[in-house]
């Protein structure tokens, strides 16, 4: 992937190294780990592993020194934050919309969002709340060792998801399915956020479709590198993995055949219409 010495967005919230908040035991660790792909609704997960319990405290620490591999990671996300911008602000022009930046917080085992208190355990995730992507580096390291998905396209895949998800709050949609999700029993919550996954995929391929487009910034196996970071994600073959039996009823994030469909729907196709998951009649 072609991206060293490309622009860089400043919309970058530095809070690696910092300590704050309250301390989550390591039932909550446990918690993320299965929230970071079966949860429905993140913001309820954070809101319930900082409800009650813990202590709160808040510690200053001194600037973070970064590794080699962190700062080239920071780079990376940082041009391709830049790239969603470009791409997203051309767009959304397009259909006489003005597109707001979010920003992306780093940070480092235990952040605090609008959203509730998170740790890194349960990956990187959006807050609707305060319009932030919030992600501790060391999750590229997992994605690699444990879902096999190396690769700085495949990297790119997650910031570009998470911003997706940016889309879909401007939108109105994020707002709207909750309220339907609220209403709905647990299988219809769960297929409407599969829904609400598969399109954020969706518009991933869309970005890299643009950015393409803009500035040919694919290299040879990049596409794959993506298309294989979406399968290792997928419901069925994570709930294989680790609870050894697939339960379809449970799915909130799509199978891993249905976000590759999708992300290489937006790639193949790169316009927003072709993305509506919600007027589908199959994933």
């Amino acid at each position: 992937m072609r991206w060293r010495g490309e622009d860089e967005s400043s919309n970058i919230e530095d809070r690696r190294g910092g300590i704050s908040g309250k301390h989550i035991g390591i039932g909550g660790v446990v918690l993320g780990l299965v929230a970071l792909y079966f949860t429905k609704d993140p913001t309820l997960l954070l809101q319930s592993l900082t409800g009650d319990g813990g202590t709160v405290t808040q510690t200053a620490s001194q600037p973070y020194q970064e590794s080699a591999a962190e700062s080239d990671n920071r780079h990376l996300v940082q041009v391709v934050l830049a790239d969603t911008e470009h791409a997203w602000d051309a767009i959304f022009a397009k259909h006489g919309k003005q597109y707001q930046h979010p920003t992306v917080v780093l940070f480092t085992n235990v952040v605090d969002s609008a959203c509730g208190q998170a740790q890194s355990a349960m990956g990187p995730f959006y807050c609707p709340n305060d319009r932030k992507v919030y992600i501790d580096l060391a999750f590229y390291d997992e994605l690699q060792q444990r879902f096999g998905a190396p690769g700085e396209f495949a990297r790119a895949y997650v910031i570009a998801h998470e911003v997706g998800h940016h889309v879909q709050n401007l939108l109105g949609l994020s707002e709207k399915i909750h309220r339907l999700q609220e209403s709905s029993d647990e299988v219809k919550a769960n297929a409407l956020s599969v829904r609400v996954e598969l399109q954020a995929d969706c518009y991933a391929g869309v970005w890299a479709h643009y950015t393409e487009q803009s500035r040919h910034f694919l290299e040879s196996g990049d596409i794959e590198a993506g298309l294989n970071a979406a399968s290792a994600i997928g419901d069925d073959r994570l709930q294989q993995q680790t609870q050894g039996r697939v339960v379809p009823d449970s799915f909130t994030h799509g199978t891993s055949a249905q976000r590759v469909r999708w992300f290489k729907r937006g790639i193949d196709g790169g316009e927003v219409e072709q993305c509506d998951t919600f007027k589908a009649g199959q994933l």
